[in-house]
């Protein structure tokens, strides 16, 4: 039988979800420092949060929506300092030299021989609107049903249908581009 939420503590709830809250962090965010910094985030919210929590879905579903909206602030903050950092980093401050940044991520569930062409699906994700986003890492990655989604973003299923609809359009559109010959 399963505890009423508001009788969990907060080392129940962190051995229970940590790894979910982390390995959704990871998917957003494409870095484990930052996804680290974010599943104790998370947990610190959970835990100031919980007594107001309504039971108006699952604890794992309440759960997940922090986790979503802390990753999705975390990452419009970082959107915000890099347009801020962007005409000052164009070019290095001693040598004058233009800099470039490549973005590399290595996403710890992967296979060595398949981290490339992750590494170009996660570049297309990243590239994707905020709520297809979403949609996409809760559906295709971290399997959720539909209708868990639906909750989580606070939307329908029909809306999560064609959020999903609309992502892989754009991604096959991105990644077409990086690899012509997979046309159909």
């Amino acid at each position: 039988m399963q505890n009423k939420p508001n009788e969990y503590n907060l080392q129940q709830l962190v051995e229970t979800y940590k790894r979910l809250v982390f390995n959704t962090a990871i998917n957003f965010l494409q870095h484990r420092e930052e996804a680290e910094d974010i599943t104790q985030d998370v947990f610190i919210e959970v835990y100031q949060s919980l007594s107001k929590f309504k039971e108006q879905s699952t604890i794992s579903t309440w759960i997940y929506r922090i986790t979503v909206n802390k990753c999705l602030d975390h990452l419009r903050a970082k959107k915000r300092q890099k347009r801020f950092g962007f005409l000052t980093s164009l070019f290095h401050p001693e040598s004058g030299e233009e800099l470039t940044e490549i973005s590399h991520f290595d996403h710890p569930g992967i296979e060595i021989e398949k981290k490339e062409k992750a590494s170009f699906l996660f570049k297309a994700i990243e590239g994707l609107p905020e709520n297809q986003k979403t949609a996409f890492i809760l559906w295709h990655i971290e399997e959720l049903p539909q209708k868990e989604i639906a909750e989580i973003m606070q939307s329908s299923v029909k809306a999560i249908e064609s959020l999903l609809q609309r992502a892989k359009a754009n991604l096959r559109k991105d990644l077409e581009k990086i690899y012509p010959e997979r046309r159909n």
